[in-house]
């Protein structure tokens, strides 16, 4: 059953989110990850025209009904957010006034067990953002033990991560969440009562790894340089250190908050393009009341910039070489 747009799930950090991207009436933005819309919502809300992205099939057919009564203020874009260049210009747009990127699986793809992003209940082991492509499953089934023990250290940060992969490959054939949240369980110790169940680092890792999201973020934060208008914000919501560490560099480098060049590389910061984004504020986490509310947004970390009047990167170290 689709979920009701006028009820809508409350995304995390949502009004700091909305305070920093500064809508004024008119103003075109991007949602590079729709989900269930509430980003959108608060965007119209505030006067905006909104183009929202979402790779998931599910997400765009639930706002099919939303978009139906927006009187032409929000279109769809059935898209991964890396591409929305491109996308943007095919509908003769060339840049925006706001981007903001919600990373990660959505509360939606979470709470519908025939997703298989969770363990808490039972259900095929998919994972596809896209639902396009080879499922967790077969990762699971075909790949050898070291790529998968690869894949659980450094996009799940599990530190038994050869165990852990070792036990899979055991069990195999593995079709089921439950199944694997079990076998990683046991290949752990998991003590029934922790603080954080076991299976959830692998879980993290596996569905990373499949949908592409640490190339996609890497991907969406370059379009967003594209596409952004002088003065132009860009907000992202991420929710572990991975996602956050990416952010922060990008935002670091693009700002040119970077050591200057020593006596031995003197070059080091005047080779680099002018800076293409400014700092707006410092890094923004939920507050008490949100987390009881929504225990999702603990791990939460909001980071804002603005749009300098700079080429994008890729586009001055392009003239420079050529």
């Amino acid at each position: 059953m689709s979920p009701d747009p006028a009820a809508p799930h409350v995304p995390v950090l949502l009004r700091e989110v909305i305070a920093a991207l500064a809508i004024s009436e008119g103003e075109v933005h991007v949602d590079g990850t729709f989900g269930a819309g509430g980003y959108t919502r608060a965007m119209l809300a505030e006067g905006a025209n909104v183009i929202a992205f979402d790779r998931d099939p599910d997400a765009i057919r639930d706002a099919l009904p939303f978009a139906d009564v927006s009187g032409g203020r929000l279109t769809l874009v059935p898209e991964r957010f890396s591409r929305m260049r491109q996308a943007l210009s095919d509908r003769g747009v060339e840049a925006v006034d706001g981007v903001t990127l919600d990373i990660g699986v959505s509360s939606m793809q979470l709470d519908r067990p025939e997703r298989g992003f969770s363990f808490q209940a039972d259900g095929p082991l998919d994972m596809r953002m896209g639902q396009e492509g080879p499922t967790a499953a077969d990762f699971l089934n075909m790949a050898d033990e070291a790529e998968i023990a690869d894949v659980l250290y450094h996009y799940g940060e599990e530190p038994k991560s050869r165990r852990v992969a070792r036990a899979i490959v055991a069990a195999r054939p593995i079709e089921r969440t439950g199944q694997l949240a079990d076998i990683v369980r046991k290949a752990v110790g998991y003590k029934p009562g922790a603080k954080k169940d076991a299976a959830t680092r692998t879980f993290q890792a596996i569905r990373i790894h499949l949908n592409e999201e640490l190339q996609e973020l890497e991907g969406g934060l370059a379009a967003a340089e594209q596409v952004l208008k002088p003065g132009g914000r860009l907000a992202v919501v991420t929710f572990h250190s991975l996602e956050d560490r990416l952010v922060k560099r990008f935002l670091k480098e693009r700002s040119g908050d970077v050591p200057s060049g020593s006596r031995h590389l003197p070059q080091a910061r005047a080779s680099r393009p002018e800076p293409s984004f400014e700092a707006v504020a410092k890094p923004v986490r939920a507050g008490e009341d949100e987390v009881r509310a929504n225990p999702r947004s603990r791990s939460a970390t909001l980071r804002v910039a603005r749009r300098t009047h700079a080429s994008p990167w890729s586009t001055a170290r392009k003239g420079a070489t050529s």
